[in-house]
């Protein structure tokens, strides 16, 4: 009989499968020893039992690639800790290519391997065969090898956590349902359970299929859904009994199925594209090591493709079929890390490649809730990505089922999916559609990318090399730079701030110092807990005590947690008026003479100062202007309420008409602002990078008191930058441009930095990358060579941005 449970804890981990038990084990490794993880029912209940457990190491986001190659290299690190097993086969993974844009897509991988230190190269046909003398390679472009590939044991890996987590004094209780968790005013969880309550200073919902419901006892509802998988095993096959070795895993995923070796068969799976939706209206309590009935109809299709790859399966028997649960968040990444709504609540749900994430996920947690940031950005997981108030549950189907369908589709640069939306419009959608617009979902909210041309239908293509709406984005670009353009900021983030001690609450979260001035604006960078860039803000003096702020706006949930971290007094409100304000910027050489027409506004730079503000009527409409602009030319940001918008629209369409002003959209303004060597963040700014990295310590004023990482910023402000952000002019012979991701060497093949953002400067023509390098490796007219498409591409680091590096324009 197992002892009572423990009256207080500093977290409780609700869940006992594969990521629970890692989330315990890294809080152990970095020193919580009184911690307790609460199991329903029996350890790896739920999804990890019945798991295919592949590993692999290389994703299109570098970090997640850097977790999964910790979390590979982990296990046999957990095998001589534990004595546990976890059976680890790692005999290679085979990577196929049937297309060009797969072959780029692998070629990409390879390139970044070489910054990982990792295996992972391109062999011959015959070297292949004799990997694997059961696949036909016929009609095969190009394959790579990860030699890292291969499979664990799911209960095997997930008792040598639970052991390692109790070796350093974790707790594990099994049959200990949690019926209610219940947030105290001090930020600390009651956390009810049939043996009793715990008092936990914090709690970590791991619950995997029943995330949902852990969520929903705090108050939470977690965009997830579950959906059925089928994997099938053979029985013996006769060439593979005859090997007398095991075979690598094969990744042929334009085939749309994964195959392994199993025992001395071989183990298939596919997400097929007429998938099953499980549990819509919640998980079973009761359900735990069951699976479903059989349905191979389902996956036939990938199976037959897989029989013409590796023909011995044709005749192969069928051992045993799994078809059992899996949850998927709409994007198929983790929900991870702290809810923002909540104090001392965190997440780690949603997680479909478990076996090669699950140790990185424990890793980066256990440092968020120890010392209280990752030191990895983290946000392609970050559950803040998603809104409370926008993902519907007629969404996340919507997009789970297109993530399940699409599993093995190629994630394109730029690549924009149609599924579940629109969700979250403004008033101008429509005639933006009208006008050719090629809308992106940004945080909810639809968004112009570009806007087809005269005679051109507005639709858009997708791949590694340009496609067709490089010379639209050209068109754009030219009217801006030109004329004038008129850019919709709406999905932006913003705030108002008002009240007495406005000004002093501010300045205690932000870096900079806080305009004193009414009409003055700043810009403003947020650090983080270590120091790093955790945001980037545009701050506007509107009156006494009153303030307007401008921030990412994929980021607004994320900034909450900043914002919550500095107490606000209850004279000062704060409010998000990201919904509630629309706004346009209109930028490029003509737009003072554009919007003169519309307002009595002296709108000179005698008047009108760089980073000043006025409110103002345009077109009758009340606004409010800010002299800035993300272009880098002379422009002016105009917010104005949300039921205003189209009349605003309008109203600049027409009074720039003869002008050659047009509206322009996203990417364009990706171009033009990486041209101007603007960052952005989430690329160019994260929690990662240090201020003096991106050119940013100028505007932290440490003197000013205290404010939000500034005892970080004094322990490293001296300290040389270990990277330094730069620009670079790239030759580009292949059609194709840097995105992001891409990685940097020096001429001679050792690995330098990587490309943040990319595009090509149609304004100065040339093809420009911002990236990282090694501090000692960023002089100007340093030449290096950035792997696009996987190819070394010869780039020059330039002195200074090649459009208006002195700011003439912008000021003029």
């Amino acid at each position: 009989m197992s002892a009572a449970l423990p009256s207080h804890a500093r977290a409780v981990v609700i869940g006992g499968g594969l990521v629970g038990c890692s989330i315990l084990y890294h809080l152990c490794k970095l020193g919580w020893k009184d911690v307790i993880l609460l199991e329903r029912d029996e350890l790896t209940s739920g999804s990890t039992w019945h798991a295919a457990a592949n590993l692999h190491g290389l994703h299109d986001t570098n970090n997640i690639s850097r977790l999964q190659y910790y979390t590979m290299k982990l296990y046999k690190e957990l095998e001589a800790e534990t004595g546990q097993s976890c059976g680890v086969f790692q005999p290679g993974s085979l990577y196929l290519a049937q297309t060009k844009d797969r072959e780029h897509q692998l070629r990409i991988q390879a390139a970044k391997a070489k910054t990982f230190g990792v295996d992972f190269f391109e062999l011959t046909r015959a070297e292949a065969e004799e990997k694997h003398p059961l696949v036909n390679f016929d009609g095969i472009r190009c394959i790579m090898f990860e030699a890292d590939g291969g499979n664990v044991d799911p209960s095997g890996v997930t008792m040598a956590y639970a052991q390692g987590a109790r070796q350093m004094g974790g707790r594990i209780e099994r049959f200990c349902p949690v019926t209610a968790t219940t947030q105290q005013a001090d930020g600390s969880w009651h956390v009810e359970t049939p043996k009793g309550r715990i008092h936990a200073d914090a709690v970590v919902n791991a619950a995997g299929l029943w995330a949902r419901e852990v969520g929903q006892m705090a108050g939470i509802d977690l965009p997830l859904q579950p959906t059925e998988h089928q994997y099938l095993v053979t029985e013996t096959i006769a060439e593979i009994a005859d090997m007398g070795r095991r075979l690598p895993s094969v990744a042929d995923r334009d085939g749309e199925y994964y195959m392994r070796q199993e025992g001395l068969g071989l183990l298939v799976g596919a997400y097929e594209k007429n998938g099953r939706f499980w549990a819509e209206d919640g998980t079973p309590m009761d359900f735990g090591h069951e699976l479903f009935p059989d349905d191979l109809e389902r996956i036939s299709e990938n199976y037959l493709r897989a029989c013409t790859r590796v023909p011995v399966l044709e005749n192969a028997g069928v051992k045993r079929v799994i078809n059992g649960p899996m949850i998927w968040s709409p994007d198929s990444a983790a929900l991870y890390g702290p809810v923002p709504e909540l104090r001392n609540y965190w997440c780690c749900n949603g997680i479909i490649p478990g076996f090669s994430q699950s140790g990185g996920l424990g890793s980066m947690l256990a440092q968020w809730m120890v010392e209280g940031e990752p030191e990895l950005d983290m946000f392609p997981w970050d559950l803040a990505r998603y809104g409370l108030d926008w993902t519907l549950k007629s969404f996340v189907k919507a997009k789970v089922m297109d993530a399940y369908s699409h599993r093995f589709k190629i994630h394109f640069p730029y690549e924009e999916r149609e599924a579940g939306r629109p969700v979250r419009t403004r008033p101008a959608y429509e005639r933006q559609k009208q006008l050719g617009a090629v809308m992106g979902l940004n945080y909810g909210w639809e968004h112009p990318l570009w806007f087809a041309g005269e005679g051109r239908e507005a639709g858009e293509t997708y791949g590694f090399e340009r496609q067709d709406w490089f010379n639209e984005v050209k068109r754009e670009c030219a009217a801006l730079r030109e004329n004038a353009g008129i850019i919709d900021v709406s999905n932006f983030g913003k705030y108002e701030i008002r009240g007495k001690g406005a000004r002093k609450w501010l300045d205690a979260i932000v870096a900079n110092r806080v305009p004193t001035e009414t009409g003055r604006s700043c810009l403003t960078p947020m650090l983080g807990v270590r120091g790093g860039i955790a945001g980037d803000f545009t701050i506007t003096m509107l009156g006494e005590d009153h303030y307007y702020m401008v921030g990412s706006g994929i980021a607004e949930r994320y900034h909450q947690r900043f914002f919550n971290m500095v107490e606000r007094p209850e004279s000062v409100s704060f409010q998000s008026l990201t919904a509630a304000k629309t706004g346009f910027n209109v930028a490029g050489p003509k737009s003072r003479e554009l919007l003169q027409r519309l307002t009595n506004e002296d709108l000179s730079s005698d008047n009108w100062k760089f980073m000043h503000s006025k409110r103002l009527p345009v077109a009758g409409i009340d606004a409010i202007g800010l002299r800035v602009s993300f272009t880098g030319d002379l422009g002016w940001e105009l917010y104005v309420a949300e039921a205003d918008q189209l009349a605003l629209y309008e109203a600049l369409l027409e009074a720039g008409r003869d002008l050659g002003a047009i509206p322009v959209g996203g990417r364009s303004l990706l171009s033009l602002r990486v041209e101007k060597g603007y960052g952005s963040w989430s690329r160019e700014y994260s929690p990662e990078y240090w201020p003096q990295e991106v050119g940013l310590d100028r505007l932290v004023k440490e003197d000013k008191g205290e404010f939000l990482g500034r005892e970080a910023w004094l322990k490293l402000k001296d300290q040389a930058p270990r990277e330094k952000l730069a620009i670079f002019e790239v030759e580009t012979p292949h059609n194709a441009d840097a995105a992001g991701g891409e990685p940097i060497f020096t001429p001679d093949g050792k690995p330098a930095g990587r490309v943040s953002s990319g595009a090509y400067g149609h304004s100065v023509g040339k093809s420009l990358a911002l990236g990282f390098v090694k501090s000692e490796l960023a002089e100007p007219g340093s030449e290096f060579d950035i792997a696009i498409l996987g190819l070394p591409h010869r780039a020059k680091l330039l002195p200074e941005p090649p459009f208006d590096p002195k700011g003439e324009r912008l000021r003029g």
